[in-house]
């Protein structure tokens, strides 16, 4: 059969059609949304990025809308990809979003801290989804000027329910209190995959030293603090070095790495039975100067540290059976993983795990890098850095369509 030049035309631009929505079914060119937190401005401001998919570059999807209070410091999103929490550090707010089409957001609710605490430092999402856990710098009644009062003793960690519409309900009780006691100078949280702990890192400049409070977690958040080592302090922490700045955990729940901003090291530890943590014993590791933040990739093999005087990403892999981070690979990255001025949040794309992406807060950038899924080894995303909102202290991603990470076991 033939077919005249208008015909042949018509089925060019028919298969054409046919090939890129097919392609665009199967593998959309953006495979994640990035979310940035700036606090430059007042109120604070939340940027949207799209994550190329064959590249790893980052371009503006959304104008830049307000993050519902005053310095906003840490995000999560609900394990549905439906919602962002943003917790407000100076207006003592987690606001929530929902998550609409083109990665857009809406405002749909606010808490104000009180009773759980003020002044948030971090937050994190349960696995399950229905979980928030909230780190207060201080606990109720207490701010920056009542901290040297016997009733500021330390920060306060809150557990709000997550309905399955994303709305944070009334926070898990302690007793008569709405919050469990942690040290002072909380920075960090980490739960578990397992569901089965929660550990928040805090630091005591009086003592010089770091802890890690450990938790026991059911599945409707009731906890139960974790004896450690240090059984004179309330709570009976575990010692974390210096100034932990940074917590995270293999996708096995096997071990927990923290890194300890004053002394430029990773802490690992085996998680053992009822959460009990145990450092290992060819540690603490080399990490860069100034550690601020750690993620593990979701295969749960690399390990990734944003150092903040160096302005570099330092890059480990798990030996999966021991927990051991490889100083092979952190050679390299030390020197050769550079990022924009004073990197203050890392993470992996949730879509792939095929990105790592750092937020530069004093140079109000975004440093990109591709991953190596065989060695680890960092290399840098096209045209990068990418320009960002003022002070970007936090970032999270959500997928954009649908996508398998094959999650290695030891």
């Amino acid at each position: 059969m033939k077919f005249n030049k208008v015909g042949q035309v018509s089925l060019v631009s028919a298969i054409a059609l046919i090939l890129a929505s097919t392609f665009t079914a199967c593998a959309p060119l953006t495979i994640d949304y990035l979310y940035v937190a700036g606090n430059k401005e007042n109120p604070g401001q939340i940027q949207t990025f799209e994550v190329d998919r064959v590249s790893g570059a980052l371009n503006q999807a959304n104008a830049p809308i307000s993050s519902g209070g005053v310095t906003p410091v840490s995000e999560a999103s609900s394990t549905d990809y439906n919602h962002l929490y943003v917790a407000n550090q100076g207006s003592s707010s987690i606001v929530e979003f929902t998550i609409g089409s083109g990665g857009s957001l809406t405002s749909t609710a606010t808490i104000t801290l009180s009773s759980e605490g003020n002044t948030p430092v971090a937050i994190a999402m349960n696995t399950a989804g229905t979980l928030l856990y909230v780190v207060n710098m201080y606990q109720p009644g207490c701010s920056t000027a009542t901290t040297g009062a016997k009733t500021c003793s330390g920060g306060a960690l809150a557990v709000f329910p997550v309905s399955s519409s994303g709305a944070l309900g009334s926070p898990v009780a302690n007793g008569s209190l709405s919050y469990f006691p942690v040290g002072v100078n909380p920075t960090a949280v980490c739960a578990l995959p397992s569901g089965t702990a929660v550990y928040v890192t805090t630091y005591d400049p009086n003592a010089g030293n770091g802890y890690v409070y450990g938790f026991s977690a059911t599945t409707a958040g009731a906890l139960t603090s974790i004896v450690g080592n240090a059984t004179t302090l309330p709570g009976t922490p575990f010692y974390a070095g210096v100034k932990p700045s940074g917590v995270a955990t293999s996708s096995v729940s096997r071990f927990l790495y923290v890194t300890d901003f004053a002394q430029n090291e990773m802490i690992a530890y085996s998680i053992l039975d009822g959460g009990v943590l145990h450092p290992l014993i060819n540690g603490p590791f080399k990490t860069g100067n100034q550690p601020t933040a750690i993620t593990i990739d979701p295969r749960g093999i690399f390990i990734y540290v944003s150092n903040g005087l160096d302005n570099t990403v330092s890059a480990y892999d798990i030996d999966l059976s021991t927990g051991t981070p490889s100083a092979a690979v952190a050679t390299s990255g030390l020197s050769t993983n550079p990022t924009g001025t004073e990197p203050v949040a890392v993470l992996v794309d949730t879509g792939f795990g095929r990105y790592v992406y750092t937020a530069n807060f004093l140079d109000n950038s975004i440093t990109g890098f591709q991953l190596n899924s065989s060695t680890g080894v960092l290399s840098p995303t096209q045209n990068g850095p990418y320009p960002s909102i003022g002070q970007p202290a936090a970032l999270v991603t959500i997928p954009h369509g649908n996508h398998s990470i094959q999650i290695n076991q030891p």
